[in-house]
């Protein structure tokens, strides 16, 4: 099994509700994100899939997080916040969802968001 992965950054706020009085408040995050995407088979150029091709995805999705309110977006709601655990749930789903019919699968996403913590998403 070959695995790839890829590390972007974007910075967003969000606010949690019942989580402690000071996640409660709007505040914001410089994201760090750290995409896995796995597979078996290599194409004819020797590669699970071209790095920009992954990076292009993943600039999509980063695009519509970056310099949000992620509250305040559709993808989120309050039976789904913009936790670290949903974010990294949120770019693993939407990923995979891009990539499908092809011989690669996301096999993980990490969101960070601070330099000591985070939160990783695997999926089945």
């Amino acid at each position: 099994m070959y695995e790839l992965k890829v590390v972007t950054h974007f910075a967003a706020a969000h606010q949690l509700k019942m989580v402690s009085e000071k996640c409660e408040n709007l505040h914001g995050h410089n994201w760090k994100i750290e995409i896995c995407v796995a597979g078996k088979d290599l194409n004819k150029a020797g590669v699970l899939i071209d790095f920009g091709e992954l990076k292009q995805h993943v600039s999509v999705i980063k695009a519509k997080l970056d310099h949000k309110f992620l509250n305040e977006l559709d993808d989120f709601n309050d039976n789904y916040p913009p936790s670290s655990e949903n974010i990294a749930h949120y770019i693993a789903t939407t990923l995979q969802s891009m990539i499908e019919g092809t011989n690669i699968q996301v096999s993980r996403v990490t969101a960070w968001e601070s330099e000591n913590a985070c939160a990783t998403y695997t999926l089945p």
